[in-house]
């Protein structure tokens, strides 16, 4: 009798626990749909001021910290060198001890404003302090070495800096290896999750993370901060989230594209999502006391921090329970209802992702990897939140997990 008591009230809480995770994720798609709304009407304004404005162009230092990026620093440097932009440019390639032969291929490209520093390993971090120490422009650009830009990126990536109280500015980072199921979960997830969830924070004034794949930022801004931060693996999230707690502001703009080459195995991306998984909890720990603090700080600890622990560690944690309970009502009950629920939730969420793919000019095509996203990918990034979580109650130090690159875009060198 006890046993059936207690399995009763079980199954009472994975209702209860299923409704309220239920409500929550339609809660933010919803908001993410309206904030991207008004974020695209946002943008529209502003590019009818820019075409009547006087061109921004001022000097720009681009900053490519590469470890062992044989595979892509070629494409990567020629994309900035072919870039369009009218201004001056310098792009500095720092060469953190690789031993694959980095900074000879980006050496041997002949292109006279590239210059390349070689430094014992020191961290991505440190890569970064010695190329923005480096560099003889006020703006700056951080590139990964596995990422290439369109020809008008920088120019559309600098032009939020006209307004002197912009102090970094994220691009929109896609997918370029996106084939099979691998590449096309990825795919989905930045433009539906990444880039919904930037429009939101550009609007709100909270924008937690400038990718490492592409961004801007004024050297001044970055100095008062002290610099990129060795103190957690997630070093852009935790840049960012420094910059959000000073009166400067951080700006989204989605027509700035940067191409970067995702993970193509499982073992791969589950080294890139548990560092990102963690290193993000790193910072919200360091950054913990924005929470109580007034100001554009308070604000942003008790809108941001209390977003990423909801949607992106407590949501997670509890989501095996809808899966759970969808097996047992499979088992047990009506099956009708069990499907009906199912097939709800993807409808909603395939009408996200379609939104989204329409307003980032992607093709819908995209959605038929996304009812297999839900029995696969879903539980693979739950269990990276849960080995994320247990490290940290643990206490346990990571080091950067190295990603092998195959060099996607090599193929398109001239």
């Amino acid at each position: 009798i006890i046993t059936q008591q207690v399995a009763d009230q079980g199954i009472r809480m994975l209702a209860l626990g299923l409704i309220a995770m239920s409500v929550l994720t339609v809660i933010r798609l919803l908001l993410m749909m309206g904030f991207a709304l008004a974020h695209r009407r946002r943008e529209r304004r502003r590019l009818e001021y820019l075409s009547g404005a006087r061109l921004f162009l001022p000097d720009v230092s681009v900053i490519i910290p590469a470890y062992n990026e044989a595979a892509g620093i070629a494409a990567t440097v020629l994309s900035m060198a072919e870039s369009a932009y009218p201004g001056r440019l310098e792009i500095i390639v720092v060469d953190d001890g690789s031993t694959d032969g980095t900074a000879a291929i980006a050496g041997s490209l002949g292109i006279p404003y590239v210059h390349v520093v070689t430094q014992a390993n020191s961290g991505k971090p440190g890569a970064l302090n010695t190329g923005i120490a480096a560099a003889q422009s006020e703006v700056l650009v951080m590139v990964d070495g596995d990422t290439v830009f369109e020809p008008d990126t920088i120019e559309r990536l600098v032009a939020p800096l006209r307004d002197p109280r912009v102090g970094a500015v994220s691009g929109n980072t896609k997918v370029g290896n996106r084939r099979g199921f691998l590449g096309g979960w990825q795919h989905l997830e930045y433009v539906t999750g990444f880039n919904l969830d930037r429009r939101m924070y550009d609007m709100l004034g909270i924008m937690p993370t400038v990718p490492g794949a592409i961004g801007a930022f004024r050297k001044r801004a970055l100095w008062q901060v002290g610099g990129v931060s060795h103190d957690t693996l997630a070093e852009d999230t935790d840049l960012t989230m420094a910059l959000c707690r000073t009166p400067w502001q951080i700006a989204f703009v989605a027509d700035a594209i940067a191409w970067t080459e995702a993970p193509g195995t499982l073992r791969q991306l589950w080294k890139q999502r548990y560092r990102w998984s963690y290193g993000t909890m790193q910072a919200m720990w360091k950054h913990r006391r924005s929470v109580i603090e007034r100001g554009k700080s308070g604000r942003f600890g008790r809108l941001c921090l209390t977003y990423l622990l909801l949607f992106q560690v407590l949501l997670p944690l509890a989501a095996p329970a809808i899966d759970v309970s969808s097996v047992y009502g499979l088992i047990f009950l009506d099956k009708v209802y069990v499907v009906g629920f199912w097939l709800s939730f993807l409808a909603l969420q395939a009408l996200a992702a379609g939104y989204a793919l329409r307003i980032d000019r992607e093709p819908l095509r995209a959605l038929w990897v996304l009812p297999f996203q839900q029995v696969v990918w879903r539980q693979l990034m739950y269990l990276v939140t849960i080995q994320s979580v247990i490290t940290a109650l643990l206490g346990t130090r990571q080091r950067w997990q190295v990603i092998r690159r195959a060099g996607v875009f090599a193929g398109q060198l001239p």
